[in-house]
C-alpha cells in the first residue's frame, strides 16, 4: 500500500479517519497524503485584479498553518505526511490525485445517521465514494489502533459485480483480512429459492474464479441482513459495491448500499464496479 487519501475538512470526523490511515501506514510503511479543500469561488480564483490574487494568497497560507496544526498529532509520529491543499471543491480531483501518486486507498470521515437525519447521503463521502476508482473506506467514530481482521463483502452477485469482487479481495490480502462473502434472501418479489441462489452463486464464482464459500443470510431487508449478518460474524469492516456517479449499488432496489454506509456501527469500504 504505496499511498493513502485522507481527505480533510478539520471535522472531528476526518481526525478519526486520519488516526485510523496513520494506523494502516505504520503497518505498510504508506505515506498519507492529506487534501484539503479551500472552496473558494471560480470567479475569484481566476481573476486578474489585485485584491482578489492577494485574497486568494491569504486564505491558502491560513489553510496551509491550520493544516500545520491540524497534523502536530502524536498519533502521526513517524509517518510521512504530504499536504496537498486544492482552491475549490470538485470531488473528480480525488481521483485524479489518486491516480497521480498510485494510491492504493482513500480514508474519509462521515457523520452517518443521527436519529432519522441521514448524514451521509449527500454529503461529501458520499461524493467521494461515487467518483473514486479506487476503494473508499468510511469512518464514523474514533479507533484508537484499527487492526482488522475480519470483512463480510455483501453482493447480489449479479455479473457486473465482479469487479468490485476482485477489488474486494485484492483489499482483503492486501490488510490480510478473512473475506466472508455474503449474499442476503429477502421476502417478496426478491425472494430467490435455494436452487436459484446456488445457481447465480455458483455461476458468479466461475467468472471470478473464486472459491470462498458464500454466507446466504435470511432477512426481511437485504439492509439489515448485512447489518445483523456483520454483527454475528463480529465483522470489522463491512465491503459493497458502488456503480460510480450512480451511486452506490442498489442490489435488489432502493438505495440499500446508502443504508447500509448510514447505518453500520462499524467502518465500511466500497468498492467501484
Amino acid at each position: 500500500m504505496k499511498t493513502i487519501i485522507v481527505p480533510l475538512d478539520f471535522s472531528e470526523q476526518s481526525e478519526n479517519a486520519l488516526k485510523v490511515a496513520a494506523s494502516l501506514a505504520k503497518k505498510h510503511d504508506s505515506e498519507i497524503l492529506v487534501l484539503h479543500m479551500l472552496e473558494l469561488n471560480q470567479a475569484i480564483i481566476s481573476s486578474t485584479e489585485g485584491y482578489y490574487q492577494e485574497h486568494t494568497v491569504f486564505l491558502l497560507k491560513l489553510a496551509e498553518k491550520r493544516l500545520s496544526e491540524f497534523l502536530d498529532k502524536p498519533f502521526l509520529k513517524g509517518v510521512k505526511i504530504t499536504p496537498v491543499i486544492k482552491h475549490f471543491k470538485v470531488f473528480s480531483e480525488v481521483n485524479e490525485i489518486a491516480e497521480k501518486h498510485d494510491a492504493s486507498l482513500v480514508v474519509m470521515g462521515s457523520h452517518g445517521s443521527d436519529g432519522l437525519e441521514e448524514l451521509f447521503i449527500g454529503s461529501n463521502a458520499e461524493k467521494v465514494v461515487r467518483h473514486s476508482k479506487v476503494p473508499v473506506l468510511v469512518i464514523k467514530k474514533k479507533i484508537e489502533d484499527f487492526k482488522p481482521k475480519t470483512m463480510v463483502f455483501a453482493s447480489d452477485f449479479e455479473m457486473d459485480n465482479l469487479a468490485a469482487f476482485k477489488r474486494a479481495k485484492d483489499f482483503a490480502s492486501l490488510l490480510n483480512l478473512d473475506v466472508k462473502p455474503l449474499f442476503v434472501n429477502t421476502p417478496g418479489d426478491d425472494f430467490l429459492s435455494s436452487r436459484e441462489i446456488y445457481q447465480k452463486i455458483s455461476q458468479f464464482q466461475l467468472e471470478a474464479k473464486s472459491g470462498e464459500e458464500v454466507e446466504i443470510y435470511q432477512d426481511y431487508s437485504v439492509e439489515q441482513g448485512v447489518l445483523n449478518f456483520a454483527e454475528d460474524y463480529n465483522a470489522d469492516i463491512i465491503g459493497i459495491s458502488t456503480h460510480g456517479r450512480k451511486g452506490l449499488s442498489h442490489f435488489f432496489m432502493g438505495s440499500i448500499g446508502e443504508d447500509i454506509a448510514n447505518h453500520a456501527n462499524i467502518p465500511v469500504v466500497t468498492f467501484r464496479i
